[in-house]
């Protein structure tokens, strides 16, 4: 009896353990942050807080800590509120909020349209879906902000659809050619009060009218998957991108393609620099809040409540690609570099450290992405765009 009895207590005993070890997991499973949200902004029911006078702030030497105060991640919810509330209210102007019966969308063949109204005044933003011709509706979303600067072949063997952000049907602002001032552009009809805002916040704006629009319409229409939506841009677009990936969760995946000063460049590496680099105070304010300048110019930097790390940061749990390009020294790469190190720490502390990563490769041309790192763009493109069991975890360099 005594033989027959201990082989079957061992067996209850190892598939009770199995049982909790499989329980665990699952639970560990389940607990992982989301890969994306249905919101534009899951944070908008926190208060806003404090933001003190620039001559009140605090000098911080070092990066400040994106994580100060975090404990789990609903801390984290709530820290990415208030980083998003310093970035508007110091560095690029406020990002208004927009009701859904302010917005009116409509196809017209493969063209979007979005009709935005507010305060009586409306601006129309339309922009033409390339649909891929392999694979089922709905399909993956890539946006190129101003323009697609990934190369076509990531895209062409794959059910992904294509889709440019026309960011001047907002904000006409651009370093070449004629353009209208601040208080001139058409967001400034819709918001009179926001006139002094930098392009970034105002082109982040457009960009989440486009995503309300096929949000409205629904994939039955659009024959796009809300899920999975990713936005890219280079160079200025490449600044573009990162703002309107970090400010709007309804973006799955944000690649920035060489977005130097003022995009993932950490403001406090780049103005310790000895090289001509992109950096508070040599940068394009029409971009920015003047204002931005004149408090924290020079060594008042430091008083900076925020950096660069944290934009990159706001981005997560969702997925984050830094491209970068050290033969362009006013780029800024080792800034970024700083950046991006600093930033992956969000992503490591909730275990999901995978979905972010940076490569620095030179030897090609601005904006001109070379062979060597197509791989890593792919593998971000095919994982967090179409679910494929792709890893994504080594690509830092």
């Amino acid at each position: 009896m005594q033989k027959k009895f201990w082989p079957k207590l061992l067996a209850l005993v190892l598939g009770v353990c199995v049982g909790f070890a499989v329980k665990y997991f699952l639970h560990a499973v389940d607990q992982q942050p989301p890969l994306v949200y249905e919101k534009e902004n899951t944070g908008s029911h926190y208060a806003k807080p404090e933001l003190p006078s620039p001559d009140l702030l605090p000098v911080i030497r070092s990066l400040p800590d994106a994580l100060e105060g975090v404990n789990g991640f609903s801390g984290w919810e709530r820290r990415r509120n208030v980083i998003a509330a310093q970035i508007q209210h110091y560095g690029i102007g406020e990002k208004p909020t927009v009701e859904p019966n302010q917005v009116k969308a409509r196809m017209e063949g493969d063209t979007l349209i979005v009709d935005v109204t507010v305060n009586g005044q409306t601006l129309t933003l339309r922009s033409t879906i390339h649909y891929p011709k392999t694979g089922d509706a709905p399909y993956a979303l890539m946006i190129g902000t101003s323009m697609m600067s990934l190369p076509f072949q990531l895209f062409a063997d794959r059910p992904i659809a294509i889709m440019t952000y026309h960011e001047k049907q907002v904000n006409d602002y651009g370093q070449w050619g004629k353009h209208h001032e601040r208080g001139e552009h058409d967001f400034d009809r819709l918001y009179p009060h926001l006139k002094d805002n930098g392009a970034y916040s105002e082109w982040a704006w457009g960009l989440s009218r486009l995503l309300d629009g096929l949000q409205q319409l629904g994939p039955e229409v659009t024959k796009i998957d809300m899920s999975h939506i990713g936005v890219t841009g280079c160079s200025y677009a490449g600044k573009m991108a990162l703002y309107c990936g970090a400010f709007d969760e309804r973006v799955a995946l944000t690649i920035a393609q060489e977005p130097g000063g003022g995009g993932a460049a950490a403001w406090r590496a780049s103005h310790e620099s000895t090289k001509n680099v992109e950096d508070l105070d040599k940068t394009d304010y029409h971009w920015f809040l003047e204002s931005q300048k004149e408090y924290f110019h020079g060594d008042s930097v430091y008083r900076l409540p925020y950096d660069q790390h944290e934009l990159c940061a706001m981005v997560c749990p969702r997925a984050l690609l830094l491209l970068g390009n050290p033969d362009y020294e006013w780029l800024s790469d080792e800034s970024m570099r700083v950046s991006a190190e600093a930033a992956c720490k969000v992503w490591e502390r909730f275990g999901i450290a995978d979905r972010m990563g940076w490569s620095i490769v030179g030897g090609h041309g601005h904006c001109q992405l070379p062979e060597s790192q197509l791989p890593e763009v792919q593998a971000f493109i095919d994982r967090f765009l179409l679910g494929r069991d792709v890893d994504t975890g080594n690509v830092r360099k």
